[in-house]
């Protein structure tokens, strides 16, 4: 309560938390604009947030604004592919980016003008191949002649859709609460919640209101066990975004300084350095080979291997004896691009052998470990070690919904599966939140104090 009086006594952090508001309200509005020229059908498109299709991941990450397709119905897909690229090419795959990485503030701008120039060309590609997978799909159809003009129009809509909602992202990093791409991620997936405890409790309280007591009871205790499940879950998720490894560090000349002191000094190193990105660009490279495919031919879009990058889906498959069997291997690559991303962006968040040259030229150094090449090799296994355990979870965590369909725990109402990829980001994105939060109240504090010097 304390904390919360204190928010509203800053007068800055009350902007910023506004201005976060009003964006995400504008975002919400343009999220249910349907693109002029496109009928949508609602009922196939029901069928679409519980598919497990690259479309379904798109909707989550944009908060069903793909679903009416709107006019933000890309959200910030396109900005998250060119991210992953840039930053691709940055790992010393192009000499040019290599460099600019290098280069501080300056580099750093010219990479994300970069960013946004290929942002504009991907998110063309993706918004013809959106339309085209959605019509082969009969999601939508078009209410305009069907002609290179007609899709040119539509692709416009769209990417200046995608355009818009980039721009509103960096407004909100600017002026707002926390990193404006993650929050309106985090305001997509928050969006779900409410339908899914509704439908929880339709299911087990208010459908056994006209039955006998026992089955009453019975659905009550259901409903009692959904829930912890969840807080559960989601204490298992902050538990994972806030635990850390300290690594102790000693710095020359400091001899003099108090017990209480040494024992603070430390490197920490978080399980899950990479946070939610590992979700969010996996979800994005999942949408890739459908879209990809709808470029190709009708039939190409609706071919039967696109299964397998449906984490929801089974793909069917000959064994020797003539019969078949079937494999999730959507889910499996599904996990296995978040474990891929959460050790590459573990090591771009702290880079060992950068890490190992400041240590040397501030005279800091492990205790135990020599300075050098020897601190680099230390704190890359410390990490690799680190970070697997929050590869682990993450995968985990992202893959829980899945398997709860699959053993039938919900009879079949896949809406009410605990965890995924939207209760991640939801938690961290929170917790940067709350971090930013803190950072804010204790600067006042500090010029309160000064102030009173």
């Amino acid at each position: 309560m304390k904390k919360f009086v204190s928010i509203f006594k800053n007068k800055e952090l009350v902007n910023r938390i506004f201005f976060t508001i009003m964006v995400l309200f504008v975002i919400r509005i343009g999220a249910v604009i349907t693109v002029p020229g496109v009928k949508v059908d609602s009922t196939k498109m029901s069928e679409l947030t519980s598919s497990g299709s690259s479309l379904a991941i798109m909707d989550l990450l944009g908060g069903g604004a793909l679903s009416s397709f709107s006019i933000f119905a890309l959200g910030v897909s396109p900005y998250i592919t060119a991210q992953i690229i840039i930053q691709l090419l940055s790992k010393d795959v192009l000499p040019a980016l290599s460099d600019l990485s290098k280069q501080g503030e300056y580099g750093r701008k010219k990479i994300e003008m970069a960013t946004r120039y290929l942002t504009l060309l991907l998110g063309a590609v993706q918004a013809y191949g959106v339309i085209r997978t959605m019509q082969n799909s009969n999601y939508i159809s078009l209410t305009l002649e069907e002609n290179f003009w007609t899709y040119a129009y539509i692709v416009t809509i769209l990417l200046a859709g995608a355009m818009l909602t980039m721009w509103l992202g960096d407004q909100i990093t600017e002026k707002g609460l926390g990193n404006g791409i993650s929050v309106i991620i985090f305001a997509g997936c928050v969006r779900s919640l409410p339908t899914q405890i509704t439908n929880a409790w339709g299911k087990w309280i208010t459908s056994n209101v006209t039955r006998s007591s026992s089955e009453m009871i019975k659905g009550s205790f259901q409903f009692a066990l959904y829930i912890l499940a969840m807080v559960f879950i989601t204490g298992f998720v902050v538990f994972t975004e806030l635990s850390k490894r300290k690594i102790p560090v000693q710095h020359a000349g400091k001899g003099g300084q108090s017990a209480s002191m040494a024992r603070a000094s430390f490197l920490p190193i978080k399980i899950n350095s990479a946070g939610v990105i590992p979700v969010i660009f996996a979800a994005s490279i999942m949408s890739a080979p459908s879209i990809i495919a709808s470029f190709i031919s009708s039939d190409a879009a609706n071919a039967e291997w696109l299964k397998i990058f449906n984490y929801n889906d089974t793909f069917s498959m000959p064994w020797f004896d003539g019969t078949h069997w079937n494999m999730n291997w959507g889910l499996f690559i599904y996990l296995g691009l978040i474990i891929a991303f959460t050790f590459f962006y573990a090591e771009m968040e702290i880079d060992p052998e950068t890490l190992a040259d400041n240590f040397q030229k501030n005279g800091s150094y492990i205790p135990g470990i020599r300075p050098g090449r020897e601190t680099e090799k230390y704190v890359g296994k410390v990490l690799n070690r680190v970070t697997f355990i929050g590869a682990m979870a993450l995968g985990f965590i992202a893959g829980l919904p899945v398997v709860l369909v699959w053993a039938d725990v919900f009879d079949g109402d896949s809406s009410l599966a605990i965890g995924g990829t939207g209760l991640i980001i939801v938690v961290g994105v929170a917790l940067e939140l709350n971090a930013q939060i803190d950072g804010l109240l204790a600067g006042r504090s500090f010029d309160e104090v000064r102030e009173g010097i």
